[in-house]
């Protein structure tokens, strides 16, 4: 094992753990996102570029655009509904 696949396989173990304890969503994401880049990397270097392309497309890709969207999402329903709870502070006399 050389020196760089040391130092990728202990940034995977950091990002895993990093991501789990992280309290923003948004954080999250982005570290999932570089934990996917980074296997992308250990694929290459393994020589399985099969599985690097389709870690690339699908692990960062397309489920990091749909956590970006997700998350987008959960703030809107907090937003509307902190909205619903001080319009409803402001019926009440």
């Amino acid at each position: 094992m050389t020196l760089i696949e040391a130092i990728l396989l202990t940034f995977l173990v950091a990002a895993a753990v990093t991501v789990c304890a992280m309290k923003s969503l948004l954080a999250s994401v982005i570290i999932f996102a570089s934990y996917g880049i980074v296997m992308s990397v250990l694929w290459i270097m393994l020589a399985a570029p099969d599985l690097a392309i389709t870690e690339a497309a699908v692990g960062t890709g397309i489920s990091g655009v749909l956590f970006f969207v997700v998350t987008k999402r959960i703030r809107a329903m907090e937003d509307e509904q902190q909205e619903e709870k001080e319009l409803k502070r402001n019926v009440k006399p």
